[in-house]
């Protein structure tokens, strides 16, 4: 939370000049809702897991009526609908679906376990709820909907689901990426940018067009070398579109460098070690272990993704790095997902143990 306050503080001047505020009043707004994040997460870790789970299909089935509310009524952010307001405040209905419908897989794969190898009674419903959960947030953020469908198939893999039925899943998720990909232009461009990125460095594309935000996270990479230009220094800040959400990670290469970067990357990797390794394999149950499992991958992978567009490892996304990109919804939700680790983590079996044995 604090590298990323001073990344959007660094970042954010140049959106906030044009907009007619201070860099200082968006930094004091992205602290509250940082407070709030931080008191949301105190909350969900007092509050015992198994609470939540009896929520999960009134949360998921509330997600998809505000997802399809969304697609119809939903305010424009960077070309596409992602935000609703209701009574004045704006949030994105895609990252409560996300949570929401890791819980409710959670909790599914929890009851189905004496029949789990099933394809009635427990692939088809589970399988009901994600493919529903996720095509409705695809609409709008295919990036979202393709992460989330990857990280609830682990889910399933580990909650003991057949091989042939993750294989059968796997194989319907790349015909329906390929699917989404060709129905739109902008995200075959990008798909073809990213192409054109591995294989022909010197392409036009790149001072212009798709491949702009790519070529401005490199530059703004390569000035930062092993210790970065320092706080505040970023010159890419005022040609990198979004730098204080989508590219965030490139500000914190450019400002802190290699060392500074690789330091970011190696807290979300104690995240999932600790998230996975602890927390998930000691939990006291299979619906903790699942629920730890699906937090702590969508805390860590949307952090790698982040840090990978920025790099050029993977195409353009518009995925936010948890905890440090500036946004309301996604700080709210990231609280909530680190909250049900503390929580579970209360519980850890291997833990107890060893306090009564001394």
């Amino acid at each position: 939370m604090i590298i990323g306050t001073l990344a959007v503080f660094s970042s954010i001047a140049f959106f906030a000049q044009t907009h007619g505020t201070t860099a200082g009043t968006l930094v004091t707004a992205h602290i509250v809702k940082l407070a709030i994040a931080f008191l949301f997460m105190v909350f969900i870790s007092k509050l015992n897991y198994t609470i939540l789970a009896r929520f999960s299909r009134v949360l998921v089935i509330l997600s998809c009526i505000l997802l399809i509310a969304v697609i119809f009524y939903g305010d424009f952010v960077f070309g596409a609908r992602r935000s609703l307001s209701i009574a004045g405040l704006s949030f994105q209905p895609a990252s409560l679906a996300a949570i929401s419908l890791i819980i409710h897989v959670s909790v599914l794969l929890h009851e189905k376990q004496e029949y789990i190898k099933s394809f009635k009674r427990a692939f088809l419903p589970i399988m009901f709820w994600i493919i529903l959960t996720c095509g409705l947030i695809a609409v709008e953020d295919f990036s979202s909907a393709g992460l989330l469908m990857g990280i609830t198939v682990f889910m399933m893999f580990v909650g003991r689901i057949s091989a042939p039925q993750i294989f059968g899943i796997v194989l319907i998720g790349i015909i329906g990426a390929a699917g989404f990909i060709s129905s739109s232009s902008e995200r075959q461009s990008r798909v073809t940018q990213y192409v054109t990125q591995v294989t022909d460095l010197n392409n036009s594309n790149f001072e212009s067009g798709s491949g702009y935000q790519a070529q401005q996270a490199h530059i703004a990479i390569a000035q930062g070398q092993l210790f970065g230009v320092g706080i505040g220094k970023s010159t890419q800040r005022d040609f990198l579109p979004a730098p204080y959400n989508d590219f965030i990670f490139a500000i914190i290469a450019e400002e802190y460098g290699i060392v500074g970067s690789f330091i970011v990357v190696i807290i979300f990797t104690l995240i999932l070690i600790r998230g996975i390794a602890i927390v998930a394999r000691h939990a006291p149950d299979v619906l903790g272990t699942l629920m730890a499992l699906g937090a702590t991958l969508m805390i860590t992978l949307y952090g790698f993704v982040n840090a990978a567009v920025a790099t050029g490892i993977m195409p353009v996304t518009g995925l936010p790095m948890p905890f440090i990109s500036y946004g309301g919804t996604s700080m709210l939700f990231a609280g909530l997902m680190m909250g049900i680790l503390l929580n579970i983590s209360k519980y850890n079996t291997n833990e107890r143990a060893r306090f009564y044995n001394g």
